[in-house]
């Protein structure tokens, strides 16, 4: 009798199959989700309520079962009267003398869908992943040969016969820049061509000199809004990581921060590097508008995502260092508070 009501309360489903292939006895869970009755499910073969995909598989999975081997988490979809899937985990017990297996199965549809979603939301993913990839190496190649134009036109200026020094110290920010860009492109197509053939492009990155580059880039940037950078890299002053990424992520942080400065405020930067749990890591702190984090926070690193509408932007800057840091296997978090500014912390991956 206690048997029988265990049986029948179980909100598991429970039931009893023959060696022939045929339910002996199932308990009400089995029936109420499958939607059968009683007799339906005794009148066909188990098979014949698996879906079509599954049925080799379970026949498979059945016939192992007749070895008397027991069997533990076995996943397949069964098809409801009304029509529905429903995933079914089961763990088996086969009595051999008794020509009987004794199941349970647990309803795991949920956990499933669920499973499927994050697969199809990783595809999409993926694909906006490759199409970014896609579209950087095509604007940095097409980007070549303008700027290519655009530096041969300084190689034949005359700084000779322009006598105004702010003149000349304003064409000689533009070279430089240019420059950079041109060396960013061509760092960029290589790293695009590298990773196209599995090729890693890891070297040893200092960050005082990722900095020093930087700083000669953003120039007249830096010079114009009296940014101030401090910066400590005693504790740490390399790390095994890819150029280009490096220079990106001093390049989107100080220029993000030079941007988002609070009105009036000379910006200022904080930038030193650590360890932590045995991980390098490099921390960058401003005390510009910051971040709404409970609002925005788990947005930050989103593509499009843009938090300040007066300012210019894209929205592309920290999802791009997002990709590039998480890609080589490190992290990136940030700390921030509406007028308190934003501290990043990048860890490096263990080599």
């Amino acid at each position: 009798m206690k048997l029988n009501h265990f049986f029948d309360s179980s909100v598991d489903m429970l039931c009893i199959a023959n060696y022939d292939g045929y339910f002996e006895d199932v308990n009400p869970a089995f029936i109420n989700l499958l939607e059968y009755t009683k007799e339906e499910l005794f009148s066909k073969k188990i098979n014949d309520f698996v879906f079509d995909e599954d049925k080799d598989a379970t026949q498979q999975t059945r016939a192992s079962l007749h070895e008397n081997k027991k069997l533990l988490s076995f996943q397949n979809r069964y098809v409801s009267k009304s029509g529905k899937i429903i995933w079914l985990s089961w763990s088996a017990v086969p009595v051999d003398e008794e020509k009987l297996v004794y199941a349970i199965a647990k309803d795991i549809t949920s956990e499933m869908n669920l499973k499927n979603e994050r697969i199809l939301e990783f595809a999409k993913l993926k694909t906006v992943n490759e199409d970014l990839v896609r579209l950087n190496y095509t604007t940095s190649h097409d980007l070549r040969a303008p700027m290519n134009n655009l530096i041969s036109l300084f190689d034949v200026l005359d700084f000779s016969v322009i006598h105004d020094e702010d003149t000349i110290q304003v064409l000689r920010y533009m070279e430089i820049s240019a420059k950079g860009v041109k060396e960013s492109l061509e760092k960029y197509l290589s790293l695009a061509e590298n990773a196209s053939k599995g090729l890693s492009s890891l070297t040893e990155v200092s960050f005082e000199t990722i900095l020093a580059k930087t700083q000669s880039t953003l120039g007249s940037i830096l010079k114009n809004s009296k940014t101030e950078i401090d910066f400590d890299f005693s504790v740490c002053e390399s790390v095994y990581f890819d150029n280009a990424y490096m220079e990106s992520i001093f390049l989107n942080l100080i220029t993000n921060s030079i941007k988002y400065t609070i009105q009036g405020v000379p910006p200022k930067i904080e930038i030193k590097s650590d360890f932590k749990e045995g991980k390098k890591v490099l921390l960058f702190k401003d005390y510009g508008q910051g971040f709404d984090m409970e609002k925005n926070g788990h947005k930050i690193f989103g593509l499009n995502q843009r938090f300040n509408t007066t300012e210019d932007g894209k929205g592309v800057g920290l999802f791009l260092i997002h990709n590039q840091i998480n890609s080589l296997g490190g992290t990136i978090s940030v700390a921030s508070a509406p007028n308190e500014g934003a501290e990043f912390t990048i860890t490096f991956p263990a080599l």
